[in-house]
């Protein structure tokens, strides 16, 4: 079966689907997001969690990862017309098309502009997947192959194929895949502080915000996170540094870069009110956090190295703090 999309009208009733070699390995909440186009991602947990979803006859949870030969039950799924995914405006399709930094045949590299999600849910009904899907309406595959937060702006790989999802994933897994994000923080970056090597943890506020903290290690739930910096550029008072995540945890670079008393300027979450206020004098509006390269091996065997330009409104703060303090030092 090669379907991976159905109509509405065949929605409302249940629905087989074998897996071929090209879907193994990929989790079944990711495969009915694709099949099942439009649907939110939380009717998606709902109806495997009341195990309408079943494999092979059996209840499954959403991560499970899909086998060759697995018979996927796909209970009806009623949508509200309402709640089917917007199209992506003039404007967005425009920037997303010339946002494009590399492609070949399993894969597409994006520089993803700040404030856009890399996929809807959680009160995101349009993020760059879905966005990329209705504007590519003839691929047959296209999935995330990692996550950018919607704050930070930068590379972000998409797989064209299943070969590609999975290989560069493993790569991932395996820490081969290097990236490298600019980073404008408070204050004096340290030349001594080479890397921040401290355990992160995810938790929620009193009113419900998720939120990452650097915590002791043994720290029941939390998970080792090491990011690796370097200076780029001095500033009278804040500094430009290059951060290379080696683990993949949440926000890690910004709560790193908080724990080591340099928080990234402009972040909306960690960073004070007062300070982000002081840097709009600069026209900073947004998070300064840019992942600005990648370098990776593909699975023909060539290396790959990709850079994503700043964007302009971050290119011209640095220039505003360059008028202003005259000498800098760049390394």
């Amino acid at each position: 079966m090669q379907k991976t999309s159905v109509s509405n009208q065949t929605r409302q009733s249940v629905r087989f689907h074998e897996v071929d070699d090209d879907l193994a390995g990929q989790r079944i909440d990711n495969f009915l997001m694709t099949y099942l186009k439009g649907i939110p991602k939380s009717l998606v947990y709902r109806i495997v969690r009341k195990g309408e979803v079943r494999v092979n006859k059996g209840r499954i949870k959403p991560d499970y990862k899909l086998k060759p030969g697995d018979l996927i039950r796909i209970p009806p799924v009623n949508l509200d017309a309402k709640k089917t995914p917007p199209k992506p405006s003039h404007q967005l399709s425009q920037q997303l098309s010339q946002a494009i930094i590399f492609e070949n045949d399993g894969l597409l590299i994006v520089n993803k502009p700040s404030g856009l999600a890399v996929h809807g849910g959680s009160g995101v009904s349009l993020g760059l997947i879905e966005s990329l899907r209705q504007l590519r309406p003839d691929e047959r595959f296209l999935e995330l192959v990692h996550r950018l937060d919607r704050d930070t702006s930068g590379c972000v790989m998409v797989a064209k194929s299943r070969r590609y999802l999975r290989f560069l994933q493993d790569e991932l897994r395996a820490r081969r895949v290097d990236k490298s994000y600019q980073a404008l923080v408070d204050g004096q970056w340290p030349k001594r502080r080479k890397a921040v090597d401290i355990p992160l943890l995810r938790a929620e506020l009193p009113n419900g915000e998720r939120v990452v903290r650097a915590v002791a290690e043994g720290t029941e739930g939390a998970k080792p996170s090491l990011t690796r910096f370097r200076i780029q550029e001095c500033f009278a008072d804040c500094t430009l540094v290059i951060a290379k995540p080696v683990t993949g945890r949440t926000h890690q670079i910004r709560v790193h870069s908080l724990h080591a008393g340099h928080v990234i300027l402009g972040d909306p979450k960690y960073a004070p009110r007062e300070l982000n206020q002081a840097f709009k004098a600069h026209q900073l509006n947004r998070l300064f956090l840019h992942a600005y390269q990648l370098s990776l091996r593909l699975p023909e065997g060539d290396q790959l190295t990709v850079e994503a330009p700043l964007a302009s409104e971050l290119q011209q703060v640095l220039v505003r703090l360059r008028q202003r303090d005259g000498n800098v030092v760049s390394s």
